[in-house]
């Protein structure tokens, strides 16, 4: 199945190729997707993103979240918390999170990183309703990046060194269905500990994003905590 996704930076939509061969968790094959960068929408202030970014040369981005239990609402229904650096404002992405497939008519939870503009790779590892996910991606030369993403609850780490020719443009944490389509998420998603370069993320200048959902409902971010590292973000 054709994915869509959107460059912000462009403001164009690109029909998406298929995920790399090979790449697919426990057996279980994945449907033809990228995540990436965004574009700014007419309507909503993130178009296929929502969460919070920061602009600016970072060189650390954080978060944690417990990854939500969902009802599926359609096949097409497709989301993942991650946190990345780059994309809003440049081609490049690199990120690490979870993504949730309603493509099979249930959630199937996949751990992955993506070094945008390539395909999305993903783990051999188990990912269920309420574990505690950390993602880290970390800038350790002028363009080689480590993706660390942990699950506490299963006691899996993964960690990807990559390069990648990228503009240093922005920090985020973040929502995205590249089909604006998600499923019902009951009391939305939570990020907490974010930070930007080791500083909370509210003392980093965030922007806030409101991202696409059928073009009928908007997901939200919420105020920044009192803790200046946490939020969440909810449909509405």
């Amino acid at each position: 199945m054709s994915r869509i996704l959107s460059s912000r930076a462009a403001r164009v939509l690109t029909a998406v190729a298929a995920a790399a061969a090979g790449l697919a968790v426990s057996g279980t094959a994945h449907a033809a997707v990228e995540y990436g960068s965004h574009f700014h929408g007419h309507q909503f202030s993130g178009g296929n993103w929502g969460g919070y970014v920061s602009f600016g040369s970072f060189t650390t981005a954080t978060a944690s979240w417990t990854e939500p239990s969902v009802t599926c609402r359609s096949t097409n229904d497709l989301f993942a918390p991650w946190v990345g650096i780059d994309g809003d404002g440049s081609s490049t992405v690199e990120q690490t999170g979870v993504e949730t497939d309603c493509s099979s008519g249930r959630p199937v939870y996949s751990a992955w990183y993506e070094m945008y503009p390539a395909a999305p790779v993903y783990y051999n590892v188990s990912v269920s309703a309420g574990d505690h996910i950390t993602a880290t991606v970390t800038r350790t030369a002028t363009n080689t990046y480590r993706l660390d993403l942990s699950d506490t609850t299963k006691g899996w780490t993964k960690t990807t060194t990559k390069s990648l020719t990228s503009k240093h443009a922005s920090a985020e944490a973040i929502i995205e269905s590249p089909t604006d389509s998600y499923p019902t998420i009951s009391g939305g998603i939570k990020f907490t500990g974010v930070k930007f370069n080791g500083t909370n993320l509210a003392s980093t200048s965030p922007s806030a994003l409101n991202a696409d959902d059928r073009g009928t409902n908007t997901w939200i971010p919420g105020a920044i905590g009192s803790d200046g590292q946490s939020f969440t973000i909810s449909r509405h």
